[in-house]
C-alpha cells in the first residue's frame, strides 16, 4: 500500500495540514473509530454483566479490567487483524465482535461469547462509537485550542490597548479607535460561541434494531431495558 504523503492524500486534511491536524487522529481516524467501537462493546458486555443477567451470573468481575484492556491498549496491529477479518465477514462491526471473541477465548470466557453484542445492531455500536469520539476530541483537543486562541487575544487586546487605529463606519473612514479594543470584539464572540458549544448535547443511539429493545425483552421480560440503554448510554458519554 502506497504511503499516506501530502501529495497523494485524498483531503488536504491529511495532506498538505497533516501536521496542524494529526492531534485528531486518536479520535477520526479508522482506526480510532474501530477503537471506540470494541469500547462500546466491552463495555456494552460488563454492563449486561452487572445488569444481573442470569446467563452472565459466572463471569468473574475480577476479569473487567482485562477486558477493558482490548480498547485501553488497543494497537495499530489490534486494527489490522480486524481489517483482515472483515475481508471474510464484509461486515466492520462483526469483525469487531469476532476480535472479542478471540480475546474472551484467551480469556477463558469462551462460554459467554454469544452475549457479545446481544440484541444490537450494528448502528448501536457506530452511534455510540461516533459521538464519544466527538466529545471526547472536543474536551481533549478543540476545547484546549479554543481556550489557548482566546487566551492569546487578550493578550494581545493588553499588548496593543493603546494603539490607535482608524475604524470605520458603511464601508468609509469613521472615527478613531484602539487595536486592542477590535481584539476584544473577537474575544467576546469566541467566548460566546463557547458558551453555546457547552450546551451541545453528545446524544446516542441506543436500543436494537428499532430501538424497542425486543430481543432484549423477549429474552428477558422482567429488566427495564430502557432505563438500562439510558443509563448505559449516559456512563459511556460521561
Amino acid at each position: 500500500m502506497q504511503q499516506l504523503t501530502e501529495l497523494n492524500a485524498i483531503s488536504p486534511v491529511d495532506g498538505r495540514y497533516r501536521s496542524k491536524t494529526q492531534n485528531l487522529a486518536p479520535y477520526f481516524s479508522e482506526e480510532a473509530l474501530i477503537k471506540y467501537r470494541v469500547l462500546v462493546e466491552v463495555e456494552y458486555f460488563i454492563a449486561l454483566c452487572e445488569a444481573g443477567v442470569p446467563q452472565l451470573s459466572g463471569v468473574d468481575k475480577n476479569l473487567f479490567p482485562e477486558l477493558r484492556k482490548m480498547y485501553e491498549q488497543f494497537s495499530t496491529e489490534d486494527a489490522l487483524w480486524i481489517k483482515e477479518t472483515e475481508k471474510t465477514t464484509n461486515h466492520d462491526v462483526k469483525a469487531v465482535e469476532y476480535f472479542i471473541k478471540s480475546k474472551f477465548d484467551a480469556l477463558n470466557l469462551e462460554q459467554y461469547k454469544e452475549f457479545i453484542h446481544f440484541g444490537l445492531t450494528s448502528q448501536d455500536i457506530n452511534n455510540t462509537a461516533i459521538p464519544l469520539s466527538t466529545k471526547e476530541a472536543f474536551e481533549n483537543v478543540y476545547m484546549p485550542s479554543l481556550i489557548s486562541v482566546i487566551q492569546k487575544l487578550k493578550d494581545l487586546s493588553i499588548e496593543w490597548k493603546d494603539v490607535p487605529m482608524l475604524a470605520r463606519t458603511h464601508g468609509q473612514p469613521a472615527s478613531p479607535t484602539r487595536l486592542g479594543k477590535e481584539i476584544l470584539v473577537f474575544v467576546e464572540r469566541l467566548e460566546e460561541q463557547m458558551r453555546l458549544l457547552f450546551n451541545v448535547p453528545f446524544a446516542a443511539k441506543f436500543g436494537g434494531a428499532t430501538g424497542n429493545y425486543n430481543a432484549h425483552k423477549i429474552a428477558y421480560p422482567n429488566t427495564d431495558w430502557k432505563a438500562f440503554g439510558t443509563k448505559f448510554v449516559e456512563e459511556s458519554l460521561g
